[in-house]
């Protein structure tokens, strides 16, 4: 089955990125997969609320998390609305369906003591790795960048004389973020150690490993989880977390909701809020400690 005009219009109308839309197609295979082998169907184009529904248990039953049974189905759905765009179906088969409910998981930042640690205390070898992973962590806590957009970073993202980093974001949204004198100058010590690479494969590239290509996702992830073990107990220590931490540290600070908003690329202050528990358990400590009647 082709998904072709599908996916021009995820990249070319929505601007998602090549992941996302990569993920979308894999969840719609899947599901033609299911079709086909459950109901010999040749188009999902076709298919009623039954059909899909015992997808969805099918999933269930093999134990897949709600949270990717919902994300599945999502992709779905706005293939279903795509189609209804173009008149290619008359109406949605999931247009009443209910997403199932999932646990809210709340997602623990580092402490700023943790953080502390990892970027004073911890050894980094002076060579091109280790000053490259100190600034991997610096950047990731000074920007509140995502792991996807520092991969994509260019050496043309930074202005030297502005101390600014310019960030391409979800749906090629823009955004440029101050940079700390302090990184600027473990940018500088970085790139001396780039220059020396025997090799360069993606010269535009700002992270590269050691044999000159461009960094790519799960080895930042291990980067971050390699360190932060080191200096926290945390169940969960990921590229995330950092930029989790950069937020709440900001909120806690008495940085604006809406600059910190800005920052993390949000499109709407309700995904920044997310954010703000940390801050609300801060605040209620002050206020607690500060405030006349807490003692009585």
């Amino acid at each position: 089955m082709s998904f072709i005009p599908f996916t021009d219009y995820l990249l070319l109308e929505k601007k998602y990125s090549n992941l996302t839309v990569k993920a979308y197609l894999n969840d719609l295979e899947s599901f033609s997969g299911f079709i086909v082998e459950t109901y010999q169907m040749n188009s999902i184009s076709d298919v009623n609320y039954s059909q899909i529904r015992s997808w969805i248990v099918c999933m269930v039953n093999k134990d897949i998390s709600n949270k990717s049974i919902n994300r599945k189905v999502s992709a779905l759905n706005s293939y279903y609305k795509f189609l209804l765009k173009i008149e290619a179906i008359e109406r949605n088969p999931l247009a009443k369906h209910k997403a199932l409910k999932t646990s809210k998981k709340i997602q623990i930042p580092f402490s700023e003591e943790e953080i502390a640690v990892v970027l004073d205390e911890l050894h980094y070898e002076d060579d091109f790795e280790g000053i490259r992973d100190k600034l991997i962590i610096e950047l990731f806590y000074s920007t509140g960048i995502r792991r996807i957009e520092l991969v994509g970073l260019k050496i043309e993202s930074i202005d030297f004389h502005n101390k600014t980093l310019k960030v391409l974001g979800k749906r090629n949204k823009e955004r440029v973020i101050p940079l700390l004198k302090s990184v600027v100058e473990t940018i500088n010590n970085y790139l001396d150690l780039r220059n020396e690479l025997p090799i360069i494969l993606n010269d535009r590239h700002l992270f590269l490993t050691k044999k000159g290509v461009k960094i790519y996702e799960t080895l930042v992830y291990r980067i971050i989880n390699g360190y932060f073990s080191k200096a926290s107990s945390k169940v969960k220590k990921s590229p995330h977390i950092l930029r989790h931490s950069f937020a709440t540290h900001l909120l806690n600070q008495g940085a604006d909701l809406n600059a910190v908003k800005e920052l993390l690329g949000h499109s709407s202050l309700a995904a920044t809020q997310v954010y703000t528990h940390n801050s609300i358990a801060e605040l209620k400590k002050v206020h607690i400690k500060a405030h006349p009647r807490s003692k009585k």
